[in-house]
């Protein structure tokens, strides 16, 4: 159930957000491949938002569920990945940040 929000500084053009979006089958494909799931499970969002100056105007946040070959190493991997297919969209640099979530806790409602 990779969750997945790009956040997008108000300020960059609209081309951006257009070249992004359009990458979002391959993001969906590499993640369904990465961590063996079927792309109705995942969940995209392209969000604007007012970055700080000197911070990454493209950010991306995954959440996950831990299963237990999803390891730290092939994480970082696919962490990277992200950041280089969303990065060539933008043409700038990406930051992407991962989190797993607590499996006795999360509640999803589809």
């Amino acid at each position: 159930m990779p969750n997945v929000k790009i956040y997008l500084d108000h300020s960059l053009p609209e081309q951006v957000r257009l070249d992004i979006q359009a990458t979002l089958a391959a993001l969906g494909n590499v993640l369904c491949a990465r961590l063996q799931v079927e792309m109705t499970a995942c969940q995209f969002a392209i969000m604007p938002v007012y970055a700080m100056a000197g911070l990454p105007s493209v950010n991306v946040e995954l959440a996950i569920l831990p299963k237990p070959e999803r390891t730290r190493k092939r994480l970082e991997d696919l962490a990277e990945e992200i950041q280089r297919l969303v990065g060539e969209a933008a043409g700038t640099h990406v930051a992407v940040r991962m989190v797993l979530l607590d499996p006795t806790t999360y509640i999803a409602l589809k």
